[in-house]
């Protein structure tokens, strides 16, 4: 069936693909193999069966057998993966005959690292080589690779018919963090694919929730749901749902204009039929178009945020650092915090177990100092050691206590020796956590968060982090929080980053309190730098003029940076507030 061909029978009904094929499969092989794969070459009779037995039931497309054939093309390499497309290829065209079933070509995502457009690329070639003119990608977490891969196979075929379908939990995120709201419009609105949405992962509950407010009439949108969610039962995977309830789900979605529905894991013959049944003896004349289109929910109207207020506005802005507590003992910190504020400190900011040694939860002391002070708090997030699950419980938790500032860094990893017994678990990185807040912002959150990020004016290679710091923005970053600053290069660094990118930078202070300070800061303190000459005007002072010379050089250098930031983050060493109010005081 020709590209002009679907989009003229979706106008009049849904086009209806088969269900899963590795779950399915596997009940059928005497000996399932790890991939379902490399049964179309060892097992290809089984494979027929199942694609015969999809059709029997009454879907209107399928997909060959190779979903994992780009991960086994990066193990096994190009040829073996093109011998596994031909068998495929063969054997689904063998299964389809002349019964007028629509054959897509099938890409699954990219489970390994490397150059992988240039796999798909190869791989779409063999397939276009064997006449495949349609295309899915399914179980994406993002669009690089689709993007990439499209563009080629519509040079070479521009009468493609290309899918696209992201694997979203019942959030509406990927596991890397993407809205696949987002995704899905932008592959639509920028006309890379004929139709794009949703399969795997969620159920059809969820997946039909993630439609609302989405243009069903002008776009083709496509929901593959599972069949709901499984449990183990006897070390077996089972789907508890019924094919009923299934079928139930997707005749929704027709309703409501989804114009291409089948199955993905869990899902069998069963569950087609069941739904070939529901959609074709009930709705074969009703046009999708003629749907209602969905009403998008009023603009959100954000609450009161002091600090990001005051920094927007222009005016000048003091963050003060000050690390949670090692233990229980909570009674000196918030003394201390009292003291910052009181000096004139706009919000407190807390560190996630610097250098991965446990402190007091940052989020829980920042709910704590907003609700007990008063006092506007900045909690860091790590990328260490939550999902998104976790992150988003935690946001949410966050927003209901009315902390709506966040700074986000990657987190040291776990020190080495640790690392048998405490694992670190890192999903993504700073600027990818950054744009899953940016799109919760978007979605949910009524007072949106006011996102933070780090800025290294003293690594050696600046340009590169100029470079993130970018990147960093793009993905929803509104202001940099800086390394302290106690050198001239680290100075002229600030003064390059001010004068390249868009976003607030909040200029980083640290006192040193004294001599072996000092020496501790050149010698083990990674992304700090500070001169030998500072370093030994510490050498042999008493207590109390180390803390008068650490105040003295942490507002010559305030003064030296103050053209050149929106703000000071000043960072309170030991616990010494009396060092970081002597200094706050002098600044306001």
């Amino acid at each position: 069936m020709s590209r002009a061909e679907i989009v003229q029978k979706i106008e009049h009904g849904p086009l209806l693909f088969d269900g899963a094929m590795g779950t399915y499969y596997a009940t059928l092989s005497k000996n399932p193999t790890e991939r379902c794969e490399f049964a179309n070459r060892t097992d290809a009779e089984t494979v027929r069966q199942v694609h015969c037995a999809y059709i029997k039931a009454g879907c209107t497309a399928i997909k060959t057998n190779t979903f994992a054939v780009p991960a086994i093309a990066a193990e096994c390499g190009l040829i073996e993966a093109e011998r596994l497309i031909q068998d495929a290829w063969h054997i689904a065209r063998e299964a389809v005959g002349g019964r007028g079933i629509t054959l897509f070509a099938d890409f699954g995502p990219p489970t390994f690292e490397g150059t992988q457009s240039d796999i798909y690329i190869a791989l779409a070639d063999k397939f276009l080589e064997l006449g495949a003119t349609n295309f899915i990608f399914e179980t994406f977490s993002d669009d690089p690779v689709i993007r990439t891969t499209a563009a080629h196979i519509r040079a070479v075929c521009p009468d493609a018919y290309l899918l696209a379908a992201f694997a979203v939990s019942p959030d509406g995120f990927t596991s890397t963090g993407f809205s696949g709201k987002e995704l899905v419009q932008n592959m639509l609105t920028d006309g890379l694919v004929d139709a794009a949405g949703f399969n795997c992962v969620s159920g059809p509950g969820h997946l039909l929730g993630l439609i609302a407010g989405m243009d069903t009439a002008r776009y083709a949108l496509a929901l593959l749901p599972n069949a709901g969610y499984p449990t183990v039962v006897g070390g077996r995977t089972i789907y508890g749902s019924s094919a009923a309830y299934f079928a139930d789900r997707l005749q929704e979605m027709a309703q409501r204009g989804v114009k291409l529905l089948g199955g993905c894991c869990g899902t069998d013959p069963g569950y087609i039929r069941a739904a070939a049944e529901t959609l074709y003896g009930t709705y074969p004349t009703a046009p999708i178009h003629a749907m209602p289109k969905m009403i998008p929910a009023p603009p959100k109207k954000p609450g009161q945020n002091r600090f990001r207020d005051k920094l927007l506005r222009g005016e000048r802005v003091v963050a003060v650092e000050l690390d949670s507590p090692l233990d229980s003992q909570i009674d000196k910190y918030m003394d201390g915090a009292a003291v910052l504020k009181a000096a004139g400190a706009d919000i407190i900011t807390i560190a996630d177990c610097p250098v991965a040694r446990s402190r007091m939860d940052s989020s829980l002391v920042a709910c704590k100092l907003q609700r007990e002070l008063g006092m506007e708090a900045l909690p860091h997030l790590t990328c260490r050691d939550r999902n998104l699950n976790a992150t988003r419980a935690l946001l949410l938790g966050l927003s209901a206590e009315r902390v709506h500032n966040v700074l986000i860094v990657t987190g040291d990893p776990i020190p080495s020796a640790e690392r048998d017994a405490v694992k670190s678990v890192f999903n993504f990185n700073a600027r990818m956590l950054a744009r899953y807040i940016r799109q919760l912002n978007e979605e949910i959150f009524q007072t949106p968060f006011f996102i933070g990020g780090a800025l290294n004016v003293n690594a050696a290679n600046f340009d590169s982090q100029l470079r993130i710091a970018r990147e960093k923005i793009e993905n929803g970053m509104d202001v940099l929080f800086t390394q302290p600053i106690m050198t001239d290069k680290a100075a002229e660094n600030l003064r390059r980053a001010k004068e390249t990118l868009d976003a607030k930078i909040m200029g980083g202070i640290m006192p040193v309190v004294s001599y072996r300070n000092a020496q501790f800061i050149a010698g083990e303190i990674q992304g700090m730098e500070i001169d030998s000459e500072t370093v030994e005007r510490f050498r042999g002072q008493s207590k109390t003029d180390c803390t008068r010379l650490g105040v003295e050089l942490s507002l010559e250098m305030a003064a030296k940076i103050a053209g050149d930031v929106d703000g000071y983050y000043l960072i309170t060493p030991f616990s010494r507030t009396d060092m970081t109010a002597a200094i706050l005081e002098n600044l306001l």
